[in-house]
């Protein structure tokens, strides 16, 4: 399946639709270790991704692979626990699916956060990052295809992937909050090594501030679909080189619960402005 057809979207939406009556407005899909913000939520349906017609079934530690849906802070909404990446073997449209069936669903808006490695050098482990732009070096792209005229344009804008106007809130939120918040570029390679030293060379002199394995395509899918993204990325561990340690999965999840109530408290803030 390279192509999320009409037909596919409405039959995973229908199937989400009829397990609860709310609709959602926004779309929220966290990354590795940020599932807990799902336990927040009220009136909250759980759905596993094995459950869903056409879903794919998340296999990486630390994405728990549920759609949960329910009010946060007031508002509806939909709240991907775990992600599809394409490391996983799936086609770039399969990891973006779920964002097309939260457009079905109603959402407007799409808020992604993940767990990236830090390549500006003024960055420290456990930062968060606005994510300002993106670069995609996964050599793949989501609407390669056919394409759906009624799912967007064939040649979709990509001049504000990121919505300025959602970074401006952001950041007033996080100022608010007292939450320190980096702003960057975010590179999206196809993973799952981690890069080279050389490689983290290279992209930080092409103008990356943090590298990461997901994201990008459901960015692409997002703008793709005329919804509003804003990204945050958790700096979990400077990129390969920098620092004299090798790099693991481990060291990810650690920083992740480390920074986790900042993340949390700057996610919730936000809900309701976006």
């Amino acid at each position: 399946m390279a192509h999320a057809s009409k037909q596919i979207i409405e039959e995973a939406a229908a199937y989400i639709a009829s397990l609860t009556p709310l609709q959602p407005e926004l779309g929220l899909i966290l990354g590795s270790g940020l599932g807990v913000i799902g336990d927040e939520m009220e009136e909250a349906v759980t759905i596993p991704y094995a459950d869903i017609p056409h879903f794919p079934v998340s296999t990486v530690e630390g994405h728990a692979g549920e759609l949960v849906v329910g009010r946060l802070q007031g508002r509806v909404v939909a709240l991907m626990r775990g992600r599809f990446h394409m490391y996983e073997g799936y086609e770039p449209e399969r990891t973006a699916l779920p964002v097309r069936v939260m457009k079905q669903l109603g959402a407007k808006a799409l808020l992604v956060t993940n767990a990236a490695g830090g390549i500006n050098l003024d960055f420290a482990s456990g930062n968060l990052m606005l994510i300002s732009d993106h670069i995609n070096l996964t050599g793949r792209n989501p609407l390669v295809g056919p394409n759906d005229n009624a799912l967007g344009v064939r040649f979709p804008d990509m001049s504000e992937a990121y919505s300025r106007r959602l970074r401006q809130v952001a950041k007033e939120t996080a100022a608010e909050l007292g939450v320190p918040l980096q702003e960057g570029v975010y590179v999206g390679l196809l993973g799952p090594s981690y890069e080279t030293p050389a490689e983290i060379r290279m992209l930080r002199a092409l103008g990356a501030d943090a590298v990461g394995m997901s994201t990008v395509p459901e960015v692409i899918v997002a703008r793709h679909s005329g919804m509003e993204v804003v990204g945050i990325s958790c700096i979990t561990n400077m990129a390969s080189g920098i620092l004299d340690q090798p790099l693991s999965h481990e060291e990810v999840m650690e920083t992740t619960e480390r920074v986790k109530s900042q993340f949390v408290s700057l996610v919730l803030a936000l809900l309701p402005k976006l």
